[in-house]
Parts: C-alpha cells; sequence; structure tokens
C-alpha cells in the first residue's frame, strides 16, 4: 500500500490480540502477556515508562504517568494533537525522530525507561510509530510491550489497556474510572439511539480519508472503532464493495474521479492533520463536491486513533453522537 492516507492508517488505526492477564511474580518480578504473544518481563514492576502518543493517553486515563512519548504529540499551532489524548505536553518529553518510526535515542536514553508500549499491527513490522530497526536498539535498554491495534473490538482493547495499567500498579477500579466507564456506557447508549433511527430512514454514514491523489473509504470491519459502532451499537455505517487488497484492507482507494461512487447521506472523515478535511477535499474536486452530503454540509468527526480508554472514548462518542443529531435535522 502507498505511503500515503492509506498507509499511515494502516500503521495507525485501531487494536489487539490476546486477552492474558498480567501476572506479578515472586521476588518481586514483573510480567505481562502482550499481544504479539510475548511475555514481557522485568525485574521489578517498571516506573518510568515510555509509550507511542495513543498508548501513553490510554495508561494515562487509568492512572500511569509515562516520562515521554514518540509519535504526534502536537500540532502546528502548539495544541494537543488527538492522538495523545489527556498527555499534557508539557509534562513528558518528546522522544520521536526525523522519519516515521524514528526516535531520538540520545533522548531515549536520558530518560532511564524500563519499559517501552506501543500499538502493534500483524500486518506491520515493528511496533506502531517504532520501526523493527529502531526497536531492537531500544530492546538493549528496556523490554517492550504491543497492545493490538487491528482485529479486535474496542472493548477489548480498552480492556487491554486497563489490564496494562493495572500491572504497572495503577487502581483501575478507582471512581474516576468507574465514573469514565459509565460515561463510556451512556455515550454508546446515544450512539444506539441514533443508529436505530437512521436505519429506519434508510440512512448510511460513509467514513473518509483523503489526500491530493487519493481518496479512501474505510472499512469498519478493520478498525476497532468502526467495527464496534456498527456490530454493537447499530451506526449503518457503509463497507466498500472493493476494499483494496493490499495493506489488510483497511480502505478502497478511489481516484477524484470516482470520489462519489458512494451516495451516503452522512461522511465521517478522519481528522488527523496529515489528512485532507472537507473544505481542502472540495477544493478542485467537482464529484466530491456534487454528493448530497457535501451539498447539504453533513460532515461528522472521525478520531481515528485516539486512546483506547472509556474516558477517551466517551468524549468522542458523545461528540459524535452532538454531531449527528446536528447534521441529521438538516
Amino acid at each position: 500500500m502507498r505511503r500515503t492516507v492509506a498507509a499511515v492508517l494502516l500503521l495507525g488505526l485501531v487494536a489487539g490480540c490476546s486477552g492474558n492477564a498480567p501476572t506479578e511474580q515472586q521476588g518481586g518480578q514483573w510480567s505481562f502477556k502482550d499481544d504479539r504473544g510475548k511475555e514481557v518481563t522485568a525485574p521489578k514492576r517498571p516506573e518510568r515508562v515510555v509509550a507511542q502518543v495513543s498508548a501513553a493517553g490510554a495508561l494515562k486515563d487509568y492512572g500511569v504517568n509515562v516520562v515521554g512519548t514518540f509519535g504526534p504529540l502536537k500540532r502546528p499551532d502548539g495544541s494537543t494533537d488527538p492522538e495523545a489524548g489527556s498527555i499534557d505536553p508539557s509534562q513528558v518529553t518528546d522522544i520521536t525522530g526525523p522519519g516515521y518510526g524514528e526516535i531520538d535515542f540520545e533522548k531515549f536514553a536520558a530518560l532511564n525507561a524500563d519499559l517501552v508500549v506501543a500499538g502493534y499491527y500483524p500486518e506491520v513490522t515493528g511496533l506502531w510509530h517504532l520501526t523493527a530497526e529502531f526497536e531492537e536498539k531500544v530492546l538493549k535498554v528496556a523490554p517492550t510491550v504491543g497492545i493490538g491495534q487491528s482485529k479486535i473490538g474496542l472493548p477489548d482493547g480498552i480492556k487491554r489497556f486497563r489490564e496494562l495499567a493495572k500491572s504497572l500498579g495503577a487502581d483501575t477500579e478507582s471512581a474516576q474510572v468507574k465514573a469514565d466507564e459509565e460515561a463510556f456506557t451512556k455515550a454508546a447508549d446515544r450512539l444506539n439511539a441514533i443508529g436505530k433511527k437512521m436505519t429506519a430512514a434508510n440512512q448510511k454514514i460513509q467514513v473518509v480519508g483523503a489526500d491530493p491523489k487519493l481518496f479512501y473509504v474505510a472499512v469498519p470491519a478493520r478498525n476497532p472503532d468502526l467495527d464496534w459502532y456498527t456490530e454493537e451499537l447499530g451506526l449503518p455505517l457503509l463497507t466498500p464493495d472493493k476494499p483494496d487488497t493490499e495493506g489488510g484492507g483497511y480502505f478502497q482507494s478511489l481516484s477524484w474521479e470516482n470520489s462519489g461512487t458512494y451516495k451516503e447521506h452522512v461522511i465521517m472523515w478522519d481528522t488527523r492533520a496529515h489528512v485532507l478535511n472537507p473544505e481542502k477535499m472540495k477544493e478542485g474536486h467537482p464529484v466530491f463536491q456534487a454528493l448530497p452530503a457535501v451539498q447539504a454540509n453533513r460532515f461528522v468527526e472521525w478520531n481515528a486513533v485516539a486512546p483506547l480508554s472509556h474516558s477517551s472514548y466517551a468524549k468522542i462518542m458523545n461528540k459524535l453522537a452532538d454531531q449527528l443529531e446536528q447534521v441529521l435535522a438538516r
């Protein structure tokens, strides 16, 4: 697959494989079986964790503060990148390197990390935002944990980060965590109610990303959040007819001349900084401009690579419900 929106989305979407619980062994040794099937061990429970940004955000939401991050942390305007969730950039050291999957090894070494956590995709060697080459260097300093980002439902992905946080000493049954879990359930109920109304009205949503050359329609089943929205909450998301055969089938890639292939009632667009926003999609693309959803300005946001936590997705689902209620009134 091209290293475009589709390639980056493959490297950056959605979680996990194994349901193995962490263990604390005799003598203080720490152990956790990650979603690559690796039994990750350390002489004692890790205390200085470095993590890929969305993993860092998920861990923070369950009470684990990391010392460093890699991946998109801040946007050009200085605001926190949505991929980092609740992370305060001023409270962590950004060790992101100049190229994709690279880190500043000097900064990393200075952090004295005893664990590195990142997302994991079976289709890609290495970890999310950490190439296999750089992971080998990291392993000489600290063990790595990979938490799956595909072929799993959203609640299962969230569960894995909660388990990891618990193994790192966090109180994952705190009043705040329980409140976040309740908010998550209520937000899911809102989407379920909206899904029933849309289905009754024979309305669908297509989920898209775009770059200057190509238009991409996401395959819900390949993304934990979208799959769960569809299969469990009943949100009527379009499944494209011809997913790409390369790269895991996360999208159907279309030329801009064919961006009108699907004419669904609502368009959900990938909000990441490197992906074209709706206004940019319109520029010079008359076929896209002619779509009924575009004409009526029925756009809602897709936070494609948000931290997998109850807190994170309670906010995301409530925002999505608010936006859907607004655009469906048009």
